[in-house]
């Protein structure tokens, strides 16, 4: 009886994953800044590290899932689960925060650069059109978003059909909006090292893309959770993360779509 446990808590058992996941990332991000200096090794390492990375994640979320599965994820437990994503995803907003923040101090003081001729758009520059395919991905996105709170109802209330067919709807529309922006940037009439407009585009909206593709796969995988039932009414804090990531990549877009499609390429000739 000294060792039964009588508290709320969840005491994790000893796990290789923090330290294998330091060593790989430590070999992914060295292997690409040796890459980055023509180094031989730096492929192989960088590559090394990369599935490093991606194993750690798939064997330490897989150990996450088979506690919940013990019984070991109380509604304290899950309530600071919940607390840990807020704060992910505020990082995340920090993150995003700084292209916007390079977006708009090189648009709102153009004349301090005079790589864009005093104005913004840089002077000649064709942009891309933000009501043609940017307004049709923003639709994707919204109905994405949608989507994802029917399969969320469904779920609280128990209709197992509705979230997986409101699951399906929202990775096939995740996938719809990656191949449409990827057929915006072979299309684009600039590239990325044209200028400071050019840059902070491809930047913006390419990490945007790359968290579209990272949220696409998360709901991925809570559908085949779904079809294996793992998820309950009072348990389902891993589709929760899930409906929260794919609603900020939503609320980022808008903000792109504003600030940089419509907003940014006012008064240029659309390509």
């Amino acid at each position: 009886m000294a060792g039964a446990k009588n508290h709320p808590y969840h005491l994790v058992n000893p796990s290789p994953w923090p330290l294998v996941a330091s060593i790989s990332a430590l070999l992914m991000f060295g292997g690409f800044v040796m890459w980055l200096h023509d180094h031989a090794a730096g492929t192989y390492l960088g590559i090394a590290g990369l599935i490093g990375v991606l194993f750690t994640m798939f064997s330490w979320w897989a150990d996450v899932i088979k506690e919940a599965h013990q019984g070991e994820h109380t509604p304290v437990v899950q309530l600071h689960l919940r607390y840990g994503m807020i704060l992910f995803i505020a990082s995340e907003v920090m993150f995003f925060l700084a292209w916007f923040w390079a977006y708009f101090d090189a648009a709102l003081f153009p004349s301090g650069a005079e790589s864009v001729g005093g104005t913004w758009p840089p002077a000649g520059m064709h942009v891309l059109d933000p009501f043609t395919w940017p307004l049709f991905n923003t639709m994707v996105l919204l109905c994405s978003g949608t989507t994802v709170t029917w399969a969320h109802h469904s779920l609280i209330t128990g209709d197992r059909k509705g979230l997986i067919n409101g699951l399906w709807l929202t990775v096939l529309l995740g996938l719809l909006f990656t191949c449409v922006q990827a057929y915006e940037y072979a299309h684009a009439p600039f590239g990325f090292r044209d200028n400071i407009y050019t840059s902070t585009f491809f930047m913006a909206t390419g990490f945007h893309g790359f968290h579209v593709i990272v949220g696409t796969i998360f709901l991925i995988v809570c559908l085949v959770r779904a079809y294996k039932g793992h998820f309950t009414p009072q348990q389902h804090f891993g589709f929760e993360a899930a409906a929260w990531y794919w609603h900020f990549v939503d609320v980022v877009w808008l903000f792109l779509f504003l600030c940089i499609y419509v907003w940014g390429g006012w008064g240029a000739e659309y390509h």
